[in-house]
Order: C-alpha cells, then structure tokens, then sequence
C-alpha cells in the first residue's frame, strides 16, 4: 500500500496555481506568513529566494528550479540579495491569482519569468505531510523540467478547462517534488513518519495499519505478521517516528472519523465501527482527546468553520 498516496488523499493536499511573476530590471517583493504551502518553479532568468528565520543565506533560483515552502514562511524573492523590497499587496495578489493574472515587477525588460502556486491542507486531518519538511526544499535543475514546461505551455495557450488542467498540474508537480526530495535527501526524513518510507518493515507495518484500521490491531499481532518480535517492531516506530503502534493507529483513526464526521451524515455509532471502536463511548473519548469536544459537536463545527466566506472581499 502507497501509504504517501492515501495520506494525500485523506488530508485533501490540494493546489492552486498562483500569480505568475514577471520581472526585470532590479526588483524585490516580500510575501507575509501564510497558512498554505507556497511554491514556485522558474521558468525563465533567475531569482534569489531569501527566507529571514533560520539564519538561511539566499538561495539562487535558476531556470527548471522549483522550491517549496511546506510551512508557508515569509519570504522575499528579488534580483539580487538585498534589492530594495516592497511589501506585497496581499488583494491584487489573491484577484491575480484567482484571476490567473500576472504580477509585473521591476521596471526593465522582462527576463525572469516565475510560476507560483500555493497547496492547502484539509484542517479536519492531523497527521501531518507537509508539516513534516525542511521550511525551504530546493529541487535544482531539470528534475521536474518536463512538467515544469507542460504547465508555462497551458498558461502561454489555454483551453477547454485550462483551469482544471492547471490545477492538477500543480497537483503532479507536488508528488514530483517529494519524489525527488525523499530520494536525495534520505537523512532528512529521520524522526517522523516519512522516515518509514527507507525502512522496509516500517513501510510494511504502515501499509496494515492504513489498509485495515478498523482491526483491532496490537503491537505482537502487527509483529506476528512481518515476521519480527514485538520488541523489534516497538523500538522500530520509537526511533522512526517517535510514537507506538497504537498511539499511531489511533491518530490515524481519528483523521479518518473527522472527515467522515464532517462529510458525511452517518451515524457516530457507524462511524465508531468503522474506525474500529465497539464501544461509542470508547470512541467519543478518544475523539474528544483527539479533537478537544465530542464527535457531535465537532460535526457541527467542522461544518460550520466549511461554509464558504459570501460576506465580504474574495479569500485569497
């Protein structure tokens, strides 16, 4: 089992494409914190990304480079490091994008040329993805070069559904980069659970756990099935990514029931069983562990907290 993929398709990790950047002369813009992953891919000229915390020194972006920001930090890009910088307009940034428009900067001649995009998280889900990589994550070169053109090719001349081509373009674009990121930098994922994805036996007892989480699976059962001790497997989801078998399960299961939850009108009572629960008493404390209120309140909430904004300015 693609533990990666089923995680990606709970949680809902979804992008959008954001403004295009063009620029020349010497230009610099400064981008605020932000609660959705950012992303860019330079098709043309070159770029200096230049993230304040951490004490990072600027990172040059050159043609087929793409970058991610998992965390959505502040950030500036610029022609130089350095280059006097302009806060951005946070509402012609978000009507650009919405609208697929270009945020033109510098006052020379076009020569460097940016795709961005930003991807969201579903809130309802708490294990974590993108959470769980470096703040800044720099593909170089033309690992996602072919991908990379497709999209400037959508944008240069769009068609029926451009949008939607666009959108999951962005999508492919994600999974790229975490391949690529995940093969070369296997030392970076040590310590969470990205980290089973080097580990055999971790990966294998993940693919149980998320195939079938309503058993009522304990640590010797999980062992018994990949041919290890219990000792052995404990210790492996300890050091791998910090946490037992169970409190794993557990946190999965509530992922799984929060979503059920909020999309769905079954009974809590159905819910519970398919998350592996006997008891509903049993499963409305762990969920109110899990999520701070009873599963019938959350319901409410989680719907509510959906409802699209129709008060106001667009939501960037």
């Amino acid at each position: 089992m693609d533990v990666v993929a089923d995680v990606l398709a709970l949680s809902g990790v979804r992008g959008t494409l954001g403004a295009r950047v063009e620029a020349g002369g010497t230009w610099g813009v400064r981008w605020a914190e932000s609660a959705e992953a950012g992303f860019y891919a330079v098709t043309g000229g070159a770029a200096w990304l230049t993230v304040p915390t951490g004490g990072r020194e600027p990172v040059q972006l050159l043609p087929g480079d793409v970058v991610l920001l998992p965390r959505g930090a502040a950030h500036t890009l610029s022609s130089v490091p350095g280059a006097d910088i302009h806060a951005c307009d946070v509402t012609a940034a978000a009507r650009a994008r919405a609208e697929g428009g270009v945020l033109r900067l510098g006052d020379g001649e076009v020569r460097t040329r940016i795709l961005g995009a930003t991807y969201r998280q579903d809130p309802a889900v708490r294990t974590p993805l993108l959470t769980l990589l470096p703040e800044v994550v720099h593909i170089a070169g033309e690992g996602l070069g072919d991908t990379v053109r497709l999209l400037a090719r959508e944008l240069t001349a769009p068609g029926i559904a451009s949008a939607v081509v666009l959108d999951r373009l962005v999508d492919v674009l994600l999974v790229q980069l975490l391949r690529v990121w995940l093969d070369s930098r296997p030392g970076e994922i040590d310590g969470c659970w990205l980290g089973a994805l080097n580990d055999p036996i971790m990966t294998e007892a993940l693919g149980h756990l998320h195939r079938r989480p309503s058993h009522p699976w304990t640590t010797a059962e999980l062992a018994a099935e990949l041919s290890v001790s219990r000792a052995t497997l404990a210790r492996r989801f300890q050091s791998v990514i910090g946490q037992s078998p169970g409190t794993y399960l557990t946190r999965w299961r509530m992922d799984l029931a929060a979503r059920r939850l909020r999309d769905t009108d079954d009974p809590i009572d159905s819910i519970a069983r398919a998350v592996g629960y006997t008891s509903v008493y049993a499963f409305n404390r762990a969920f109110h562990r899990s999520r701070a209120e009873p599963p019938g309140r959350y319901r409410l909430t989680a719907r509510a907290a959906a409802q699209p904004v129709t008060d106001g300015a667009q939501a960037g």
